[in-house]
């Protein structure tokens, strides 16, 4: 008798282990689970305020490219990387040029005389024909270059791989880092969350670097000490949202910023002093899911958006006054 009552226990406790997993499962399926009351609705912060928007979107240019990844304007033509290559455009789409590489770039920036293309862990050296004159290969393995620039006869190179920014002569040889630090205890560095890690210099001459993991852009002396910074965390137009935006930015003549963001993609202009000013290019301007666009401004202040998806570079120019 008492065999059969345990195994009588045993027999309840296997029908009641099962009801529970069955209900379990059934209660778990996607399409069964309730709303979750913390999600985050973006899509009120996707809608634009069209008074806000200061560009009209002028031109679209297709480019040749599986893969575009970087963009740069100078001296009247738009150079664009990607795949395997570089291709240098007038801004009317005329190719001028097309230089092939052995490797996929992620960067490009041309100087008054050199062209300078980032790979993930180099820096190839062209002139303005596109022969290349120098390799810099001082890098390190979890290296990760995403942006170049140059003043004063010094290159600023972004490494996302080792959140520093690594400075080299003309010539390439190293003259040290920027770390992203300094005395104050706000500031701890490049936080760099995903491999978007932007630098410019402004018209005034000075480094600006993004540190996107605090939604700030940083200036920079050359020795790399810290001068100021602006940070605008939000979710609402005027800010940045995300783990690390703003992912791309450039400068207008007049010192003004032109960013762009991943996640919601807004092209947006604010104030040298950080202030926002408008929008270029709104997220209905994009597919949904669309990779950040790189950007170049010419000397007229049109902004060129390098659409990563719809390989293309669109062209916006600002809205005559009324």
């Amino acid at each position: 008798m008492k065999n059969k009552g345990i195994v009588f226990f045993l027999i309840i406790l296997a029908i009641v282990i099962v009801t529970v997993v069955t209900y379990d499962y059934y209660s778990s399926k996607p399409d069964e689970l309730p709303a979750n009351p913390y999600a985050l609705d973006a899509d009120p912060f996707a809608r634009i305020d069209t008074s806000l928007i200061m560009f009209n979107e002028s031109r679209d240019l297709a480019i040749n490219f599986s893969e575009p990844s970087g963009m740069c304007f100078q001296d009247g033509k738009i150079f664009v990387v990607g795949d395997q290559k570089m291709q240098i455009i007038e801004p009317s789409g005329k190719l001028i040029k097309e230089v092939p590489f052995d490797q996929k770039p992620t960067c490009v920036f041309v100087s008054q005389k050199n062209i300078f293309i980032g790979f993930r862990k180099s820096v190839s050296v062209l002139n303005s024909d596109g022969l290349k004159i120098a390799d810099w290969n001082t890098f390190s393995d979890s290296t990760v270059i995403t942006s170049i620039a140059e003043k004063s006869e010094m290159v600023f190179v972004a490494d996302a791989g080792k959140r520093i920014v690594r400075k080299f002569t003309l010539q390439g040889k190293p003259m040290g880092e920027i770390a992203g630090k300094s005395g104050n205890d706000q500031i701890h560095g490049f936080i760099i969350p995903s491999p978007y890690f932007e630098l410019a210099v402004n018209p005034d001459g000075e480094l600006w670097i993004v540190n996107p993991g605090k939604h700030s852009l940083e200036n920079y002396t050359l020795n790399g000490e810290l001068r100021t910074w602006w940070k605008a965390t939000s979710v609402r137009v005027e800010g940045f949202s995300g783990c690390c935006n703003p992912a791309y930015f450039a400068f207008l003549p007049d010192g003004c910023f032109v960013t762009s963001e991943k996640g919601t993609i807004r092209v947006k202009i604010y104030k040298p002093s950080g202030e926002f000013l408008g929008i270029v290019a709104a997220p209905s301007k994009f597919k949904e899911n669309s990779h950040a666009p790189d950007l170049a401004v010419d000397n007229q202040g049109n902004i060129y958006v390098l659409d990563m998806d719809r390989k293309m570079v669109r062209l916006f120019v600002r809205k005559e006054k009324r």
